[in-house]
């Protein structure tokens, strides 16, 4: 991605991920029971899933279940770019988003996380010009692809179990 062109700005859609990665010390198990996590409905899930991501416990334990299924690489990615919109000044936003591109976009990647066409070609053409938002739409497809494939099995596992019996623990 060393060519510079003509920068085509091309628009993220809006997404439901975060702007800030919020470290909340302990997932809130006061307010979400079992069933409540698991979601009687599509909204539900979301909004437990989204209380996952934003808990540093819930984070770190959702990242020893991805490893135990070997796709860590999609909460790593997830973080780096949460990291990224963190950042203030364009030499480190295009540092990190080179690094990000490097290590989870690029096909020579052994990190690389699974994303559509589409997205890679809007990622390609942000490249010249990284922004803080490069990997937006990327990042929503991660999230969406944990969210609906690695978190339901994530709720049957010895890891939200041990999750849910240190929280109760600590309530």
């Amino acid at each position: 991605l060393s060519v510079k062109s003509n920068r085509q700005e091309v628009t993220p859609r809006q997404s439901g991920v975060s702007q800030t990665a919020k470290d909340i010390s302990a997932f809130d198990f006061g307010s979400c029971s079992r069933q409540h996590l698991q979601g009687g409905s599509q909204a539900m899930g979301r909004e437990s899933f989204d209380a996952l991501m934003q808990s540093a416990n819930g984070r770190k334990v959702f990242r020893e279940y991805l490893k135990s299924e070997y796709s860590e690489e999609n909460i790593l990615f997830w973080l780096a770019c949460e990291d990224l919109k963190l950042e203030s000044t364009p030499e480190g936003v295009e540092e990190k988003a080179r690094v990000i591109y490097e290590d989870y976009i690029s096909i020579l990647s052994p990190k690389e996380v699974s994303l559509d066409a589409r997205v890679r070609e809007i990622i390609n053409k942000n490249m010249v010009e990284p922004t803080a938002h490069t990997f937006d739409d990327a990042q929503v497809q991660i999230f969406t692809l944990m969210h609906r494939d690695s978190y339901p099995r994530f709720l049957n596992s010895h890891f939200y179990r041990q999750l849910v019996s240190d929280g109760a623990a600590t309530s």
